[in-house]
């Protein structure tokens, strides 16, 4: 759980050894940085330096106390409410902000890939992903492609910290997979297999939509690999309004 709060943390702003010091300042509360780097198992000097650019941020506090400084993160709410407002700044500059882009920058790169060792390569690109990773997926579909797939596909996604967020069938398999979330870095929604039992995965991240088709057979297999800010910013969005239907399905 807390490798998935400081993914969280990663995600809004912080690095890993920022988000590696707040977490540990919720526990400890008022500290040294001395007791800061034990509790992250970090070097002291490194604590220190990180936790004074994280007080020039205004993301901790500092009092002096018995001749050294003690640090403490501000309040969690705190971090939310910044969040929204940065959101909110962005979201109203988004259209002069897309005007600035040049017409080729707009055009999307889009590449194929036939056949199994294809689809394999579109799953290793999902991997240099520095966003999380947004997924529709029919679990029993993947895994009979790809027996191996949890020890070959999720642990490396593991092994490299992207989380996933994805929506599934809620059949027997997607409710196996939904088991193992906490251990796999991901979290997923089920949604009724009667209504969207569908057979292609979609994953969206960074600037990307990877698109893989398992088809009625190998010989149909193919993916797929767009390239395109607003096309990925699109399917975000529909992602997240099927999220929003997943919670309440």
């Amino acid at each position: 759980m807390k490798h998935d709060l400081q993914h969280i943390l990663q995600s809004v702003g912080f690095n890993p050894k920022e988000a590696a010091l707040y977490l540990s300042g919720l526990a400890l509360g008022s500290a040294p940085a001395s007791e800061y780097a034990r509790r992250a198992q970090m070097n002291r000097v490194t604590a220190y330096t990180v936790l004074e650019d994280l007080v020039q941020r205004g993301l901790f506090t500092v009092v002096k106390k018995r001749r050294a400084k003690w640090y403490a993160p501000v309040a969690p709410e705190y971090l939310s409410l910044e969040a929204r407002k940065h959101a909110e700044t962005l979201e109203q500059v988004l259209p002069e902000l897309r005007s600035l882009q040049s017409a080729e920058d707009r055009k999307p790169n889009v590449r194929f890939f036939q056949g199994w060792e294809g689809v394999r390569h579109v799953y290793e690109h999902t991997l240099t992903a520095r966003t999380e990773l947004l997924n529709f997926a029919n679990s029993a579909i993947v895994r009979a492609n790809w027996p191996d797939y949890d020890q070959e596909y999720v642990a490396q996604r593991v092994k490299r910290g992207i989380h996933l967020r994805g929506i599934a069938p809620n059949d027997a398999a997607g409710k196996r997979v939904r088991g193992l979330d906490r251990q796999s870095l991901r979290e997923i929604r089920l949604v009724p297999a009667r209504e969207f039992n569908f057979n292609n995965e979609i994953n969206i991240y960074d600037s990307c939509v990877a698109i893989i088709s398992f088809g009625k057979g190998p010989q149909d297999v193919f993916g797929v690999i767009i390239e395109s800010r607003e096309v990925a910013e699109t399917q975000r969005q529909i992602f997240e309004m099927a999220w929003r239907y997943a919670a309440r399905a």
